[in-house]
């Protein structure tokens, strides 16, 4: 007789005895305490001895194939005759040397200052240009969003650009990647977006004053906020060019608190707090990329990281239902942009000003997790119908891309001598196609915008 399915002849009693006590709302907590007991000890595992996460050291080999364009012959000759220059660590006599990124960037510097001209030892970067804000963001769980939008930041950390990564989501998993400590909402953007209410609270009190209506009241909340500035919030990561605003899960409270301060003053633009702060704070100019996850949902801090945005990428995987997903996602920033502008521009028209657009140097849609054994043919139709909006790059899925998403590490940060060398090399080179793709997209819009200034 053939076996039967496995969900024929369950035994009621012994369903009984393995099902365990009723749920409660004491039950979330113990299994909340238990998550955060097994993330600090996942976390603790990437930390060195005083408990803080460290980066892993580069060997000359790695150097000279992905951050340095020189032969190895070449760079060992350049350290012998500058003995100034950092000359790495050697685990074994007579082995191999190893920087830490910090001494990179140092001989990445010297080369670009001796070396050829020819050669592209740091990275394109108009002066005098404001940073480019990349969103990362879809609704749909599961594309590989906060992956992405971290591989992109280490990725151009490692090819020389200054980067802040801004962490929205509540959730904190961006947080988490870069060993950020965030206690409470008030180390998050929150302070920000209200800062930027409150200035507007009181310019709109002056006009009531004026007409002898009742004020926007400036609570302990707002006045605290007042005093917070960007650079407050900003904490060093163990990549030395990569800073970060971080996230936790008092975050998503602004989802709640934003719609009231709207209601009390509805002429405050809450879709431009977070731009206007970076840019009243000096952030533009104190980095070269700001990388802001965004939370897989549609609500206001989604809205301010979008409209903040320069460059926005929508992950998504080769399969219908992501496909269908990030259709209904672009649908509602459609609706919900247009609605904005609508009622701007009808106010605008009324005053007899210019209207307004919200405008972004680049959209695209990039295909993650990617099997063309098994995906090629929706990978095609996707591209016919999307056309130039979905990058023709796809980011394929390798073991060590699996690997990295079960760590706290990314894949840059994860020593290549754990892994198979090959094994390595075909995961580290997806995301270095990706880069290289989402890196001609950020040369060309300020390429663009040098020319319009020039």
């Amino acid at each position: 007789m053939a076996e039967l399915p496995p969900y024929f002849n369950i035994d009621p009693d012994q369903a009984l005895a393995d099902l365990g006590p009723i749920g409660s709302t004491a039950a979330f907590g113990e299994m909340a305490a238990a998550c955060t007991r097994g993330r600090d000890d996942l976390a603790a595992r990437g930390m060195d001895a005083t408990g803080q996460k460290s980066l892993r050291l580069f060997s000359t080999w790695e150097i000279t194939k992905y951050l340095i364009p020189v032969a190895p012959a070449h760079f060992r000759r350049v350290l012998k005759s500058n003995p100034d220059l950092p000359q790495g660590k050697t685990e074994t006599e007579g082995g191999a040397k190893w920087f830490t990124l910090d001494e990179v960037l140092r001989l990445r510097a010297h080369f670009s200052q001796e070396g050829s001209k020819s050669k592209e030892y740091r990275p394109y970067r108009p002066e005098g240009l404001p940073a480019k804000i990349v969103a990362v963001a879809n609704f749909k769980g599961g594309v590989g969003k906060t992956s992405t939008a971290a591989h992109l930041a280490m990725s151009a950390a490692l090819d020389g650009y200054r980067v802040l990564v801004i962490d929205l989501d509540s959730q904190g998993s961006m947080t988490s990647i870069f060993g950020g400590t965030v206690e409470d909402e008030w180390q998050t953007v929150f302070p920000l977006l209200a800062r930027h209410y409150a200035e507007a609270a009181q310019v709109e009190n002056h006009s009531r004053l004026s007409r002898g209506e009742q004020v926007i009241d400036i609570d302990d909340t707002l006045s605290e906020a007042l005093k917070v500035s960007a650079p407050d919030l900003i904490q060093k990561t163990h990549w030395p060019n990569i800073d970060l605003i971080g996230a936790q899960l008092n975050l998503y409270w602004a989802e709640f608190q934003i719609p009231v301060w709207r209601m009390a003053a509805r002429r405050w633009k809450l879709w431009d707090a977070l731009t206007e702060r970076l840019e009243a704070d000096g952030v533009l100019a104190d980095y070269d990329i700001i990388f802001v996850d965004t939370p897989p949902a549609l609500g206001y801090l989604t809205i301010n990281g979008l409209s903040a945005a320069d460059i926005l990428l929508v992950p998504l995987g080769a399969s219908f239902l992501e496909f269908d997903s990030t259709g209904r996602f672009f649908d509602m920033l459609h609706a919900t942009f247009g609605s904005i502008e609508d009622s701007e521009n009808m106010a605008a028209r009324a005053l007899g000003r210019d209207g307004m657009a919200f405008e972004w140097d680049a959209v695209r849609a990039v295909i993650t997790r990617y099997d063309g054994a098994q995906q090629a043919e929706m990978a095609a139709l996707m591209q016919a119908y999307l056309g130039p909006v979905l990058s023709p790059h796809r980011q394929d899925f390798t073991a060590l891309i699996g690997q990295a998403g079960e760590s706290v590490n990314g894949i840059y940060e994860a020593d290549y001598r754990d892994f198979n060398r090959e094994t390595y090399a075909r995961g580290r080179q997806a995301f270095d196609a990706t880069y290289a793709a989402f890196k001609r997209l950020l040369i060309g819009t300020w390429r663009r915008d040098e020319k319009a200034r020039d």
